[in-house]
């Protein structure tokens, strides 16, 4: 977390959604990074030692779709918490890496402030145990 801050990382093709979900994550309180595939959120996720949580898209261009963009992020940064959204498929949370969540679109605001929550306060609980 950068300054007590958790910065979120969103990974989403459609410049409309993306605006949306960039402003979803900021009026949560958190930072927001935006990236337009999963190419430029692995250049942000190298650039970068503070990402906290990727919040990708499924279907995506590129060299990735969102399902093997999340199980890349945990095999190299496995810290990064990840939200997994798709408007075409439901996807088994199974199928996605350990500790992953996935909402389906069109998903509500309250539901994915929510999961971001639970994912980020998982990651403080955790830190607090080995505190103790």
């Amino acid at each position: 977390m950068k300054n007590g801050r958790a910065v979120v990382l969103v990974v989403e093709d459609t410049a409309i959604i993306r605006m949306g979900a960039i402003h979803l994550v900021e009026s949560a309180g958190y930072e927001a990074l935006e990236a337009c595939d999963a190419d430029e959120a692995i250049q942000l996720l190298e650039a970068r030692g503070d990402i906290d949580l990727a919040f990708t898209d499924v279907q995506m261009p590129g060299t990735m779709d969102g399902i093997k963009l999340a199980h890349y992020i945990r095999d190299r940064w496995p810290p990064v918490k990840l939200l997994v959204a798709s408007g075409m498929a439901i996807i088994e949370e199974s199928s996605l890496p350990t500790g992953s969540l996935f909402s389906a679109k069109p998903y509500g605001e309250r539901e994915i402030v929510d999961k971001m929550i639970r994912l980020l306060d998982d990651d403080d609980r955790s830190f607090a145990k080995i505190e103790e």
